[in-house]
C-alpha cells in the first residue's frame, strides 16, 4: 500500500457513515412524522372492535371502504357542507389577505409617505396584541352586523393580516427597483406598475404567503365555532369537534373525518411547493 494513503481513506470512510447516519436519521424522522397519517388511515378503515381491540395490527384484514359513506350519510354531522364551508372560506380569505396585505406592504415600501414607518410600526403592534383581547369586540360587532352563521361573518373579520403585511413590505423592499423604474419610464403609476410588473415577478413569496394563510383558515377552530352556531354554517374542524363532545364517541368516523379533513392542504402543498421553498428562500419567513 502507497504510502500517505491512509489518513484520505479514513477520512473518506468518516464521510461515508457521516452520510449513512444521517441518512438513517432522517428516515427515522420521516417514519416518526407519517406515524399520525398512518393512525388515521388505519383507525379510519376499521371497525369499533379492530380500533380497541387489544391485539394490534398493523392494518385490519379487511379495510372498512364504507365508514366514507356512513361519513357522508350521518345526518347528525353535515361533514360535505362543512367541507363546501371551510373551501369557501379559506379560499376568500387567502385571496383577499394576499390582495390586501400585498397592496399595504407595496405602498408601504414603494410610495414615499412621510407616515409610511410610522403606520407600518402600528400595524406591526397589532402583532403583541393576544387575539383574546380583540375577539369579544369582533364578536359584538358581527353580532351587531347580524352576521351571525353567515360566511361574511366567518371571512371578512379576518381578512387583513399584520403578520402577511410585514412579509410583503420586506420583500418588496428588496424588489429590483429597475424594473419600476422602466415602467415608470413607460407611463405606468403605482397601481398599474404593481399590477403589470410586481405581482407577475413576484409569484413565489405570493404562493408561500397564500399558503400558510390557507391553512390557518382551514385550521380555524374558536371562531368559526362561535360565529357558525347554525349547523349549515359549520366548518369542518367544528364539524371534527362534534364526534368528540357528543353524547356517543363514533371513533371510526372521527378518524376517517380527520383523515379527509386534510386532503385539501395536501393537494395545495404538492401543487405549490416549488413556489412554496422559493417564496421562503427569498422573503427571509424561515428566519
Amino acid at each position: 500500500m502507497p504510502r500517505g494513503t491512509g489518513a484520505p481513506r479514513r477520512d473518506d470512510a468518516l464521510v461515508r457513515a457521516g452520510r449513512a447516519l444521517r441518512t438513517v436519521l432522517l428516515i427515522a424522522l420521516a417514519a416518526l412524522f407519517l406515524i399520525p397519517f398512518y393512525l388515521l388511515l388505519r383507525n379510519g378503515l376499521s371497525t369499533e372492535q379492530d380500533i380497541t381491540s387489544p391485539a394490534w395490527t398493523f392494518f385490519p384484514a379487511h379495510l372498512q371502504w364504507s365508514n366514507l359513506r356512513e361519513l357522508f350519510d350521518d345526518p347528525a354531522v353535515p361533514m360535505a357542507r362543512s367541507l363546501l364551508n371551510s373551501t369557501l372560506i379559506a379560499v376568500a380569505t387567502t385571496l383577499g389577505t394576499v390582495l390586501l396585505a400585498s397592496l399595504a406592504g407595496y405602498g408601504l415600501a414603494r410610495i414615499p409617505y412621510r407616515h409610511a414607518n410610522k403606520v407600518f410600526y402600528a400595524i406591526l403592534g397589532t402583532l403583541m396584541v393576544p387575539a383574546a383581547v380583540t375577539f369579544v369586540p369582533s364578536f359584538v360587532l358581527v353580532s351587531t352586523l347580524g352576521w351571525i352563521s353567515t360566511l361574511r361573518g366567518l371571512i371578512i373579520p379576518t381578512l387583513f393580516s399584520a403578520f402577511a403585511c410585514f412579509i410583503f413590505r420586506q420583500y418588496f423592499l428588496g424588489f429590483p427597483q429597475e424594473l419600476e423604474d422602466a415602467a415608470k419610464v413607460d407611463g405606468l403609476g403605482y397601481w398599474r406598475t404593481y399590477w403589470r410588473i410586481v405581482v407577475p415577478n413576484s409569484a413565489p413569496v405570493f404562493a408561500a404567503v397564500g399558503t400558510i394563510v390557507f391553512i390557518g383558515a382551514w385550521n380555524a377552530f374558536l371562531w368559526p365555532l362561535v360565529i357558525g352556531q347554525d349547523k349549515n354554517a359549520w366548518t369542518v374542524q367544528v364539524a371534527l369537534s362534534t364526534f368528540t363532545t357528543g353524547q356517543v364517541v363514533n371513533i371510526h368516523e372521527l378518524f376517517i373525518a380527520a383523515a379527509v379533513s386534510i386532503v385539501p392542504l395536501l393537494v395545495v402543498f404538492l401543487l405549490l411547493q416549488r413556489h412554496i421553498v422559493a417564496g421562503v428562500e427569498r422573503s427571509g419567513i424561515d428566519d
